[in-house]
């Protein structure tokens, strides 16, 4: 039986978090995944972790905080018993233009693994969407990254890899053998959940999650975490999705 983890970002906008936990054990949830804004009192985190029953074995750190100070990272890391470490986003005015300069990201990937790993963790990157759509030359930014960070891991997140135009079946083909965690969320059909952003709970969308996750269990993934990125209930989302997840 697979522990299922939960990101935590998907119940932002229902406080306080000590609830949450709750909700979360009393769904069947392990596991939670943890992410910037959650960071500023470790240690009170990990109390109510504790007495929740739950462990948070990944957190997602933003590239800034990754690289400009490491032992913060690894401190929050110790603290919450984390083992996987992944930068999960990249902002806007963030992102290069070109092939040379997703290259050179990259580049900076395979530097901050080597940090991580160092100190014993897992480290990888967290897609969204704008990874996988061509640069005017044809190159795909995902594959840029991946060929100049070849010793990262890859969290994927099949739903943004659906929304990027891109074949997920495909990829996990190809890059499979970096994936050590995936994002498990669903996409409405068009039209519908539009005070979701267009999400749905895993299950009562359109991705085929029951042959996918048969392809991830192919590859070395460890974490399997359900995530909707605006919920209007996180309950029903929390509940139906691990539901849909354990009926496969």
């Amino acid at each position: 039986m697979t522990d299922f983890s939960y990101q935590l970002y998907s119940s932002r906008n229902f406080p306080p978090l000590d609830t949450t936990l709750g909700m979360l054990k009393r769904n069947g949830y392990a596991r939670v995944e943890g992410y910037g804004a959650l960071y500023t009192e470790p240690r009170a985190i990990r109390a109510a972790l504790d007495a929740n029953g739950l462990t948070m074995p990944s957190g997602h750190f933003s590239i800034d905080l990754l690289e400009n100070e490491p032992q913060k990272v690894l401190d929050i890391a110790g603290m919450l018993g984390m083992k996987a470490i992944y930068c999960p986003h990249l902002a806007i005015e963030q992102r290069p233009a070109d092939a040379a300069g997703w290259s050179a990201f990259g580049e900076r990937l395979e530097a901050a693994h080597a940090v991580y790993s160092k100190a014993g963790y897992v480290f990888g990157w967290h897609n969204h969407d704008f990874e996988f759509k061509a640069l005017p030359d044809g190159a795909i930014p995902q594959k840029l990254i991946f060929d100049a960070a070849p010793s990262i891991s890859w969290e994927a997140d099949i739903a943004w890899i659906i929304r990027g135009g891109a074949d997920p079946f495909q990829w996990i083909e190809n890059h499979g053998k970096r994936i050590s965690a995936v994002h498990i969320k669903d996409i409405a059909p068009s039209g519908e959940n539009a005070d979701e952003d267009g999400w749905a709970d895993v299950g009562h969308g359109t991705v085929d999650w029951k042959a996918l996750l048969t392809a991830l269990r192919t590859t070395p993934v460890r974490y399997f975490i359900m995530e909707h990125d605006n919920p209007s209930d996180h309950e029903r989302f929390a509940r139906r999705s691990i539901a849909t997840v354990k009926a496969f």
